[in-house]
């Protein structure tokens, strides 16, 4: 099964998501699906042996119970693939990060400081524009 298959289902992808926090009982996983998707509990069993069988989770056995974790393995996989999509989206994300930080330096300056200015006004324009100059 291809690995887009396997997180096309969205409660497989909510129990990736669990599992990301950390290794999870199966009971844990099953009452967290229940109250979200409302299966039962032989459905999520069947969602958390897909998991096992296409590698993205693994079981370590403790007496009766069993504990999920995330198998980092598939998921690098999904991210190969993925980088040759990254570009349309990361130049994007760094615009918004300017805006973020331009929001929060407009947040830090006191009102009526310096920086509250717009640019090309007042004793800098004067140093950057020739023609600000005065007579």
């Amino acid at each position: 099964m291809h690995a887009f298959d396997i997180l096309g289902d969205p409660v497989r992808r909510r129990i990736l998501e669990l599992l990301a926090d950390g290794e999870q009982t199966s009971g844990a996983i099953t009452d967290v699906i229940r109250s979200e998707f409302g299966l039962s509990q032989p459905a999520v069993s069947q969602h958390l042996r897909v998991l096992r069988d296409s590698g993205f989770a693994s079981v370590r056995p403790e007496g009766a119970r069993r504990f999920y974790a995330v198998e980092p393995g598939p998921l690098s996989e999904v991210d190969v693939w993925l980088d040759r999509f990254r570009r349309f989206w990361e130049q994007r994300l760094d615009a918004l990060e300017t805006e973020l930080a331009r929001g929060r330096r407009a947040a830090r300056t006191p009102a009526g400081g310096e920086s509250a200015r717009p640019a090309g006004s007042g004793a800098d324009a004067d140093k950057t524009d020739p023609s600000a100059k005065g007579p």
